[in-house]
Order: C-alpha cells, then structure tokens, then sequence
C-alpha cells in the first residue's frame, strides 16, 4: 500500500556501470536449466515502468522513465575468480540482517565461484585503520547458523566516517566489490563513496540493499524487516490491550518505530484492530483544545472504559518546538521522545479531574529490532541477496536492489536518497487505519 509518487526524469533510473560486461556468466556453464535452455538471462533492453498506473495492463516496456529488471546477466564484469568482495551492515538493528549477508555469501560461493569474501566489522568504521577492527573472512561455515539469529554478527554502527579514507581502504585491500546494507544515512554514505570511487577512476562496484524498519526509502516497495517489526509490534499491541482491558479506566500506551513515516503504525494497527488512536508524522494532531487528544481519550474511556494508544516516535514532535535536541552519531535530529511526554501528561491531565487512571506506558523498540526475522522476510532477503549479487557481478554500481510494483528492479542511489516515501494522509492506507480504529480528527482547526 504505496502511495509515494513523484515525477521521475528518464535520465534519473540510468544505471552506472563499471565498464562492459565481456566474461560468459558462469551459471551458463553449471546450470542443467541454462543448459536445457529453460534459464533466460535477463536482457537489458527490458525495462519495469516507474509508474504502473500509466498502463496498468502492460508493465514491461521499452519506454522511459522506467527501471532495469534485475536478474542475471548473460555477460558479466568481474572474473569470479579474481574477485574480493565485501560486505559492511550499517545504522541500527533491522530483522533479517544476518539472512541476508548469508544469502549473499552463499550465492557469491556457490553460483559465482568467488572465493574471497569478507565481512567488514561494526559498520563503515571497519574501514578505518585507526578504530581497529580486522576484516572477518565470510565463507559458507562462517555463516552457516547465523540466519536464526537477530541482530548483525557482523556488528553495526552509526556516525559519519571520512569517504576519503573508506575509498583509501577499499583501493588498499582490493576489493572490487561491496555491498552495503543500511537506511537513508548509509545509502547517502554508498552514493558518496561511488562518487570518490568514480572521480579516482577505480574499477570498484558498490551494490546497496535498503535496511530499514520504517519502511520508508522511495522507490522501494517494501523494505526487509518491515513484516517482522510488524508482527512483533502486534505482540506489544496485544500486551497493551489487555493490559487496558484488566483495569478500571485502563490506558495502553505503545511507541513504535517510524522517525517521519508511520508505516509501522500504521501496518500494526491494521493488523490488529485494537487501536482506537493512531498517531503518526504524516498527521498532525493537538493535544488540546474540545477535539484534541486528551479530550478525546477522556470521551473514550467515558463510553467504553478503556482505550489503546499507538504513537510513532517522530509524532508529536510540534509540541517540543524551542527545546534544544541536538544531533544523533549520524547527524539525525534527535527526536523528543513523544512516549513518555504523552504519558505523563495524560496522568497529569486524569488527576487534575480527579480520576483514577491505570495507564500502562510500553516502548518495545529495541526488543522489535533485534528480534529473528519471520520466515517471509528469510525468503526476501533470500531474493534481494540473489539479485544484488547478479547486478554486482554484472559490473552496476551506485544503486539498489529494490521490489517495486511487484518486479525486483535496479534504482539508483541517487534516485532512491532523493526523498523520503510517507503515508499520504488522504490516501488508501490511513483511510483504512481510519476505518479501522473509528479514530476522530484530533485537530481543533483544520
């Protein structure tokens, strides 16, 4: 349910490459489906259309603006056998993470024959002599058990390392592959670090694949972990309801993941209908006045005796307007934590009236991230794996592997770090949370 649509530019899906590819794709040789002539390589000329609603009926085109398919290339760049690759997971914990980096080794191992492959510790700071992590050799008995674990065995960080001292690294040790694993920040790193690597004029491909929980990277479909954190956020609604449920005038109170996107709240709203207020970025809201929040909720618990309250963490942030947050490792405005603002100013707001109020506060956060993917999003990263290393074999460079309108595409970084995708406030998705929840507008003036 994506409804971020923005003018697109033929010449900003153009794929960079890092020279022809001229060396027959080693699946021809060991495939029996190639062989029988039933695996097709992926031809270039075929493209994905940006937009489907230009024709619905017919997605694959020739016209632009529209995405290269991804998929295997019958040519491809690299000598498999000569090749480093490496892999570097960045930002904050997402589910499925070690899925993925195993899909990656696995299919560079066993499809390709690339033997050398490395696991680049605690995110881009690996890449900098003076902090001291050593590079991790990555094989198929390296990462043989780690897809049942959350997290990253490989580590992660934040921050904003130097690009010309990451660039330095990768010409020092020979890698003439990496890919990337992060959110917006890291894909802003990837672009730069292709753009050093292009004005140096190394032979380097740099591959992305979008991490993050909020779903909310343009031109992206679906990001990996997303329906996990989903599932998992549903778990605490369920805990916060029937915490509402077993007291006198009861409150359930949840905060979840989304910066300046709610798709999370939104999505576990509508995955379990126990929500009567959904509060996201994308839809302001007062927490005053006749039809603000607290006199809403006080109406609620008048008619029904309790309620449940899901906030996304960058909602609200209008009422710590003037207060000094400062800056997160990786440059992010820190967000004023709406949870605990909101609890205690609707106990403030029931005592003052002289109520009893049972509200019970649950911040999840850190518990949903780490958590072990769900089987759905094992097999995603499964997908999204394969195809990066098809297009990183192929020589492409400076994009993303991306699901979008239903079809595994190529985006370029630049396109894709180019704005951010939001729940549009008069679209399908929060018309439906709407439905759902019997939520008023909790504006005192539209």
């Amino acid at each position: 349910m994506r409804e971020d649509h923005h003018q697109v530019e033929p010449s900003q899906t153009l794929i960079q490459t890092l020279g022809t590819g001229k060396i027959a794709n080693p699946i021809f040789k060991s495939s029996r489906l190639v062989r029988e002539g039933r695996q097709r390589f992926v031809d270039e000329s075929v493209r994905m259309r940006v937009d489907p609603y230009l024709r619905p009926q017919d997605l694959s085109c020739t016209e632009e603006p529209s995405f290269e398919r991804a998929g295997p290339r019958e040519k491809i760049y690299f000598d498999p056998t000569k090749l480093k690759a490496a892999i570097v997971t960045c930002g904050g914990m997402c589910p499925g993470i070690n899925s993925l980096v195993r899909a990656i080794v696995l299919q560079l191992h066993y499809i390709y024959g690339v033997r050398n492959v490395v696991g680049v510790r605690y995110g881009l700071q690996g890449f900098i002599p003076s902090y001291g992590h050593d590079l991790m050799e990555l094989n198929p008995s390296t990462v043989q058990n780690v897809h049942g674990r959350g997290g990253s065995f490989l580590g992660m960080s934040r921050g904003g390392q130097s690009i010309e001292e990451i660039v330095d690294s990768l010409e020092r040790q020979n890698i003439g592959l990496l890919f990337m694993i992060g959110g917006d920040g890291t894909l802003r790193a990837a672009q730069s670090i292709t753009e050093e690597i292009t004005n140096r004029g190394i032979k380097t491909g740099v591959v992305a694949i979008p991490k993050t929980i909020d779903n909310d990277i343009s031109f992206v479909q679906m990001t990996f972990g997303f329906q996990t954190a989903v599932e998992a956020a549903t778990r605490a609604i369920l805990s916060a309801h029937n915490e509402a449920t077993g007291a006198p005038n009861g409150v359930g109170l949840l905060k979840l993941m989304g910066r300046y996107s709610g798709f999370v709240a939104a999505h576990a709203t509508l995955a379990l209908t126990e929500i009567n207020f959904c509060l996201i970025p994308e839809v302001e809201w007062d927490l005053e006045g006749p039809l603000g929040l607290l006199n809403r909720l006080e109406e609620r618990i008048k008619d029904r005796g309790h309620a449940v309250i899901v906030v996304a963490e960058g909602s609200g942030q209008k009422l710590f307007e003037g207060k000094e947050l400062g800056q997160d490792a990786s440059g992010n405005i820190k967000l004023g934590d709406i949870g605990t603002f909101l609890k205690d100013r609707i106990n403030a707001y029931f005592t003052e009236r002289g109520w009893e109020l049972n509200l019970k506060y649950i911040d999840p956060s850190y518990m949903i991230r780490s958590v072990p993917a769900t089987p759905n999003d094992r097999v995603y990263t499964g997908f999204l794996a394969h195809h990066a290393v098809h297009a990183g074999l192929a020589g492409k460079t400076g994009m993303l592997v991306s699901l979008w309108n239903d079809h595994f595409v190529h985006v370029p970084i630049k396109l894709a770090v180019s704005h951010r995708s939001y729940v549009d406030p008069d679209g399908g998705l929060w018309r439906a949370v709407r439905e759902a929840t019997g939520q008023p507008d909790l504006l005192n003036e539209v």
